[in-house]
């Protein structure tokens, strides 16, 4: 199995890389999702240590149980030859209506192959309220390539 674009990454395909990967998770959907990632690779998500596809989908199973009506935006921040550095925020609520703004970074290492075989995300969380939302589902292709705000 592969997923273009193939490392060494130039700006172009790394760029490429985040938005399939944003527009993978705006889908809420964890096969999706996990079909990116080596059969075995290995994830850091905030304190959370995962292995292998089986764990990632039950990791995003919990993940969008809790985190009700997320949406995500992705934003290349830096690449070398396989690796891709991202920074990114997301919005969801919780059972009690409660919204949140989740800012964080990830960093990834790919295969030959284009498959992610290693995660590391450290994510702070912010309540927000409804009002101050600003990310409603996936990306509008007029947006795409567009940086995201910091606050």
């Amino acid at each position: 199995m592969s997923r273009p674009p193939f490392p060494p990454f130039d700006e172009r395909t790394a760029a490429q890389k985040v938005q399939a990967a944003e527009d993978a998770w705006n889908t809420r959907d964890p096969e999706r999702v996990a079909a990116a990632y080596t059969v075995d690779s290995v994830w850091r998500n905030r304190d959370r240590f995962v292995t292998g596809r089986a764990e990632i989908v039950e990791f995003l199973r919990q993940k969008w149980a809790r985190e009700q009506d997320y949406a995500l935006r992705k934003e290349l921040w830096s690449f070398r030859e396989n690796r891709i550095a991202v920074r990114f925020q997301y919005e969801c609520h919780d059972e009690t209506g409660q919204w949140w703004r989740s800012y964080g970074n990830e960093l990834w290492e790919f295969t030959a192959e284009g498959l992610m075989s290693r995660r590391e995300a450290s994510i702070d969380d912010v309540p927000i309220t409804a009002a101050e939302r600003r990310i409603f589902g996936p990306r509008p292709e007029s947006e795409r390539g567009q940086p995201i705000p910091i606050r």
